[in-house]
C-alpha cells in the first residue's frame, strides 16, 4: 500500500535465528553429525563448525572422524570431494552449496595436464618426475598424481612435500598454483634458473629443451585471485600508517610480497599467530581472505588485526548460515557428495601421501 513503510529485515536477526536453529539440529543429531568449517567461511558459519581449520586440517579431520556418519563440509568444492575420498564407506559428506567452486582449480584440467605430461616426457624421464597437485584442484588431477606416485600439497605442508618428492625423484611438476610452488622452491633454496614456469597453452609449456632438462621445479601457470591482489606498496602503506606493525601473508601471494612481509604461512599459521603469538596491543596486517581477518579482529578486539586490502573469495562467501541450516534440516534428502570411484582410488593415494607429510 502506497505511503506505508515496512520495517526492513534485520540481517543480524536472521543470522542469530539461523545459528540457533543450526545448533538445535546439531544437538538432535548428536555424535552422528560433524560440521567442518574452513577459516575463510563467514563469521556465523565458522561459529557453527565443530572443527575449524585450513584445508589440510579439515581433510585430516574427515579422515579421522570416528563417530560421525554425516559430515557437512563448509568450504569450496575441491575440499569437499577430498574429504569424501578420505572418509569411511559408511560415512556421507554433504556440501551446503555445490556452486562454491574455485577459479584456481579451473586453471588446470585433466586433458591439459595429460598433454603437458606427455610433452614433458619428450625431454626428461617422467618416471623421475614427481607430480605435485595443490589441494586447490579437482579430484581427477589428484587421481592423476596418485596414479603416478605423486602427492597432494597444501600451504601448511609444502616444505615437507618438497622433501618427500626429492627423496623419490629428480624434479617436481607442481600445479596449478605457480606462486605457492615458487615461494616454496625459494624457501627450499632451489636456484632461480632451476625454477621454470610451464604455460599449458603453449607448446612444451613455452620452454626450451635446455630450460626443461636443467629444471628442478616446473611450475604451472596458475594463481589465486584473492592473493595476487596484494602488493609490496600495500605492505609499505600499512607500516607507514601503523608503526611497529607486523605483516603476514599467505604463500599464494607473489614472491615479492612474500619477501617483503615479516612472515608467510597457511591460514592455520595465520590463525595461530593471531591467537597464540600476539599480545594485547600488538598490531598485524594480513594478506589473505578478508572474512578470516574480520573474524580474527572480532574475536580479538584487544589487538589490531587489519587486512592489507579487502580481498574477498566469492566462492567461500557463497555458503551462508541459511544454506547450512537448509542442509541440516533436509539432510536425509540432501544430495551427498559422491566422487567417481575410479578417481577416488588413485586420488586417495595422493591424499594419503599428503597426510603422511604432517604440516
Amino acid at each position: 500500500m502506497a505511503g506505508v513503510m515496512q520495517s526492513p529485515i534485520r540481517v543480524e536477526d536472521d543470522e542469530a535465528r539461523n545459528i540457533e536453529r543450526i545448533r538445535e539440529l546439531k544437538a538432535e543429531y548428536g555424535d552422528s553429525l560433524i560440521v567442518l568449517a574452513h577459516h575463510y567461511q563467514r563469521l556465523g558459519v565458522h561459529a557453527c563448525g565443530d572443527i575449524t581449520g585450513d584445508s589440510y586440517h579439515l581433510c585430516k579431520a574427515a579422515a579421522n572422524t570416528e563417530k560421525a556418519r554425516h559430515i557437512v563440509f563448509c568450504g569450496v568444492r575441491f575440499m569437499v570431494t577430498s574429504a569424501a575420498t578420505l572418509c569411511r564407506p559408511d560415512q556421507v559428506v554433504y556440501h551446503p552449496d555445490r556452486n562454491a567452486g574455485c577459479p584456481m582449480a579451473d586453471m588446470a584440467n585433466l586433458p591439459q595436464v595429460r598433454t603437458s605430461w606427455l610433452e614433458l616426457g619428450e625431454f626428461v624421464n617422467t618416471a623421475r618426475v614427481v607430480p605435485v597437485v595443490y589441494m586447490n584442484s579437482d579430484l581427477d588431477l589428484k587421481s592423476f598424481c596418485g596414479e603416478r606416485g605423486g602427492i597432494v600439497c597444501t600451504s601448511s605442508n609444502a616444505g615437507k612435500v618438497f622433501d618427500w618428492c626429492f627423496e623419490r625423484g629428480e624434479r617436481i611438476f607442481f600445479f596449478p598454483d605457480e606462486h605457492l610452488g615458487r615461494n616454496t622452491a625459494n624457501k627450499y633454496g632451489i636456484p632461480r634458473d632451476q625454477i621454470v614456469l610451464w604455460d599449458p597453452r603453449l607448446p612444451n609449456g613455452g620452454l626450451s629443451a635446455q630450460q626443461i632438462t636443467h629444471s628442478k621445479v616446473i611450475l604451472w601457470k596458475g594463481y589465486c585471485h584473492v592473493h595476487t591482489r596484494f602488493s609490496v606498496e600495500m605492505i609499505e602503506k600499512a607500516r607507514a600508517e601503523h608503526p611497529g606493525i607486523k605483516v603476514i601473508v599467505h604463500p599464494e601471494c607473489i614472491e615479492q610480497v612474500v619477501a617483503a612481509a615479516d612472515y608467510s604461512g597457511s591460514t592455520g599459521f595465520i590463525q595461530d599467530y593471531v591467537v597464540n603469538r600476539m599480545r594485547p596491543g600488538d598490531k598485524v596486517a594480513i594478506g589473505t581472505e578478508v572474512n578470516m581477518i574480520h573474524r580474527l579482529s572480532v574475536q580479538h578486539p584487544d589487538r589490531l588485526v587489519i587486512p592489507l586490502v579487502r580481498s574477498l573469495c566469492p566462492n567461500m562467501f557463497k555458503i551462508s548460515t541459511g544454506d547450512l541450516r537448509d542442509c541440516l534440516e533436509n539432510l536425509e534428502t540432501w544430495e551427498p557428495v559422491r566422487p567417481d570411484p575410479a578417481e577416488m582410488r588413485h586420488a586417495k593415494v595422493a591424499l594419503d601421501n599428503m597426510l603422511a607429510c604432517a604440516g
